[in-house]
């Protein structure tokens, strides 16, 4: 029987300004990325997002991103490996110790926004951020956009890594994303992407906007619970991998 994790991006609140479904979309995911203050978020808001995270037993990420919170961590930043390493580092080190203050542990890495596209294209940017995630815990898993250098640099770092797939994201014929500029570059029909998901778990393929296929290998699959609707999304899309015969499951279980 065919496996997959669905991952959602949390935590993105920080002071009074509130962001994303949180609560509503952690009933039906298996792992959460969570912020951690770089791009959004605040020790408040990761303290409890870890905790419901923990009460709903979904597994912990941290989702490390550029220093940037005005713009979300969307915008390109262009730092040397080293700066790159260090942020990725002390991200990673504040969820890591929310998690083990609440007795629970961290699973696994996602980078955010501009830093996990320039990274999926760059192998120096990819390479750092596996260095970082291998040097705070080699039992991490790192999540990375199927295909891409992120995938590569994992495997050269004997990191175990996770394929990452995209719901509510198109693609372009290289395999990337479709930045975010872009009018196509998010789905907003259900069941679009409905039919996305579950033509890259049965084909192990998925349409470029330009009508070409392209191969990927669908470990995890993400729904960013900042869009409208996501708990909607999120709610549609697992029914659909369960009537389809898929178990939804954190990949510490499968990778």
């Amino acid at each position: 029987m065919p496996s997959i994790d669905f991952n959602s991006d949390m935590g993105e609140s920080f002071g009074v300004y509130q962001m994303g479904a949180d609560l509503d979309v952690l009933r039906h995911v298996t792992s959460a990325n969570i912020a951690c203050g770089f791009h959004a978020g605040d020790p408040r808001t990761i303290s409890r997002t870890v905790d419901v995270a923990l009460k709903a037993g979904v597994a912990i990420g941290a989702h490390p991103g550029f220093n940037d919170l005005l713009g979300f961590g969307r915008r390109a930043m262009h730092l040397d490996a080293d700066e790159i390493y260090d942020i990725t580092v002390y991200q990673i080190g504040a969820v890591k110790a929310f998690a083990e203050a609440r007795g629970g542990r961290l699973a696994h890495v996602k980078a955010h926004g501009a830093l996990y596209n320039m990274a999926a294209r760059n192998r120096d940017m990819a390479a750092a951020l596996c260095a970082a995630v291998r040097d705070v815990d080699r039992s991490l898993i790192f999540y990375g956009l199927s295909g891409s250098q992120l995938v590569e640099a994992a495997r050269e770092a004997d990191l175990r890594c996770a394929e990452e797939v995209f719901a509510d994201r198109t693609y372009q014929d290289d395999g990337s994303l479709t930045p975010r500029g872009h009018p196509q570059a998010m789905i907003t029909d259900v069941a679009i992407a409905v039919e996305q998901v579950m033509t890259m778990v049965e084909r192990r393929q998925v349409k470029s906007v330009n009508g070409g296929w392209i191969d990927v290998a669908p470990d995890t699959l993400c729904i960013h619970g900042d869009q409208p609707g996501a708990a909607q999304f999120a709610a549609q899309i697992s029914a659909a991998l369960r009537d389809g015969g898929v178990t939804i499951r954190a990949p510490q279980q499968s990778i």
